[in-house]
């Protein structure tokens, strides 16, 4: 199992989480400016750097992927962490399944440890448990949670620029699902997230919006993206910036359009409907449903202020998708 780390300007998350990491890691700085690779380099000498050079967003995943020598790879991000022996656990999982794809795990937000909402959501998937699968089927994970077999993820094009970065999960899940592979929750897997401060909650809720938009015109159907455009335009600022920032990558995301099989459609419909039933989009995290997102971090924020820690946080997922 290789740990695959993203980061980008945030020296001091990624200096207290890096040594909670078991070898071999790999950390892709998309184009710091506060001497975090410098850092690296001088005090952590076993961690594998690769420097693009640029902010390549959630694509920076895909090198480490790519560079991982071992078949499994469990992505982090640099205020993230995993529990101990749980990259084992892990490990044992997916030669359990072969199928197995995306292992979804369980976050623990906070120095509190709260059960990150949208592990409820996954747990309570109305897409049930497939019997050749671990846990409830999702299409749908946080990025920071979750184990890949490299060979799948590299086979469904991995993570990519349209997107870029904030919501990239859901395109990635359902090409997965497309392939015939699986993805599932399982509960006894356990990663740890600490949310850095700084962050841009209001910016976030712009690419969440943006992002839904942009994932819905890759896979889903007309009449689902104009659902999605509309919720937009509904929603008053947030929404509105994000269309303009959506007609900047429309065209590549024209260029990438295909649908979905029946059956894919049909699943990712059904968590369209479970939204009526539920806050939060069960089975993982639906782009289309970036409003539930947002509602998502807000009761983290909440639960972090009700135990009394006064601590800062910003938005998924939890929310750091």
């Amino acid at each position: 199992m290789t740990v695959v780390v993203i980061t980008r300007d945030r020296h001091d998350e990624l200096v207290r989480s890096l040594p909670r990491h078991e070898p071999p890691v790999i950390v892709v700085d998309n184009g710091s400016t506060d001497g975090s690779a410098a850092t690296i380099r001088a005090r952590f000498p076993h961690v594998r750097l690769v420097e693009p050079g640029r902010n390549l967003g959630a694509r920076a995943r895909n090198i480490g992927v790519r560079l991982a020598a071992t078949p499994y790879v469990a992505f982090a991000d640099d205020d993230s962490w995993w529990a101990p022996g749980a990259l084992r656990r892990a490990a044992e999982v997916m030669e359990a399944h072969p199928r197995l794809a995306v292992l979804a795990a369980r976050l623990l937000v906070g120095p509190e440890e709260v059960v990150d909402p949208v592990c409820a959501a996954m747990a309570g998937s109305p897409l049930g448990v497939e019997p050749d699968l671990p846990g409830p089927s999702v299409l749908g994970f946080p990025a920071c949670g979750a184990v890949v077999r490299g060979s799948a993820f590299l086979a469904a094009g991995g993570f990519d620029d349209v997107i870029f970065f904030y919501g990239e999960e859901e395109r990635l899940a359902l090409d997965l699902a497309a392939a015939g592979r699986g993805l599932a929750y399982v509960e006894d897997v356990v990663a740890h997230h600490h949310p850095s401060p700084l962050r841009d909650p209001r910016g976030r809720q712009v690419l969440a919006a943006r992002n839904a938009l942009l994932t819905a015109v890759l896979r889903r159907p007309w009449p689902v993206v104009a659902d999605v455009a509309l919720a937009a335009v509904r929603a008053g600022p947030v929404g509105w910036r994000s269309l303009g920032e959506a007609a900047t990558r429309l065209p590549r995301a024209l260029a990438r359009r295909r649908t979905l099989p029946p059956s894919v459609e049909a699943a990712r419909r059904s968590l369209d409907q479970s939204r009526h039933h539920r806050e939060t989009p069960a089975g993982g995290l639906g782009g289309g449903e970036w409003r539930c997102r947002i509602s998502v971090c807000r009761k983290t924020r909440l639960a972090r202020r009700d135990d009394g820690q006064g601590h800062r946080a910003g938005p998924k997922k939890g929310c750091d998708l």
